[in-house]
């Protein structure tokens, strides 16, 4: 099936659809053998698309880390002013000096919340992974002030009106009294909190023990460490890039 160029090369995670607009209009990109102008189409299975060297190594450059975001840290990687003179910690803070900067967090995690974070310069992988019309799953673990019944957790899994707008059908599953495990594959402010509150639940611990692929049972509070190559193939495969 023929597509736009700009959508295959983003689909192969070369680039963003911008990004493919100017590759094509620097006369980077060919299809079968001919440059390919704005608006042109191509079959990915049968035609062979070609992108310069240079772009291709763009690729190869792309760094990926987890991190164990402690709750009390705020999730961002701009240094402002007003953070500096608050002398909130940051997420930012808990990154080597020299990925300051340059690489970014993929979503967010309330100051409240803890676990894991995933941080790179990949905005494709970005883009994936955060926008909802992928169904993308987050996992968090969630403890409870109240014992969680049976009739709380069918609510989670079936949505909640929040802010307006109900929430997608969730996974949910309880591990003990105070504590059950949620998947989301969208990520509204506080979301998770707000539909606890809804259910007359109080969240006193909120944990994320999964990103799609990722999990590491292991990595410890403030602790930053670089996906192994298993790692990224596999997320990589599970986001279509």
């Amino acid at each position: 099936m023929q597509e736009r160029l700009q959508k295959i090369l983003s689909a192969r995670g070369i680039c963003s659809r911008r990004k493919a607009e100017e590759y094509i209009k620097k006369g980077l990109v060919k299809v079968n053998g001919k440059l390919a102008e704005l608006g042109s189409k191509a079959d990915p299975e049968t035609d062979a698309i070609e992108v310069d060297g240079t772009v291709l190594e763009a690729r190869k450059e792309m760094v990926y880390y987890l991190m164990y975001k402690p709750a009390g840290a705020v999730t961002t990687n701009d240094e402002t002013k007003e953070l500096k003179e608050s002398k909130e910690k940051t997420v930012r803070d808990l990154l080597p000096r020299e990925l300051r900067g340059k690489v970014f967090p993929v979503g967010r995690l309330d100051k409240d919340s803890e676990g894991l974070l995933l941080f790179t310069n990949d905005g494709v992988l970005a883009y994936r992974l955060t926008h909802p019309k992928f169904d993308h799953e987050k996992e968090y673990e969630v403890t409870v002030h109240q014992d969680v019944k049976e009739g709380q957790l069918k609510k989670l899994r079936e949505g909640l009106l929040i802010l307006g707008e109900k929430t997608k059908p969730a996974i949910v599953q309880k591990i003990s009294t105070f504590k059950f495990r949620i998947a989301l594959t969208e990520g509204k402010n506080r979301q998770i909190r707000r539909m606890a509150q809804k259910v007359g639940l109080t969240v006193t611990k909120l944990k994320r023990i999964r990103i799609g692929t990722l999990t590491d049972i292991k990595l410890e509070s403030d602790k930053f460490r670089p996906l192994t190559d298993s790692e990224k193939r596999m997320l990589l495969e599970y986001v279509g890039i």
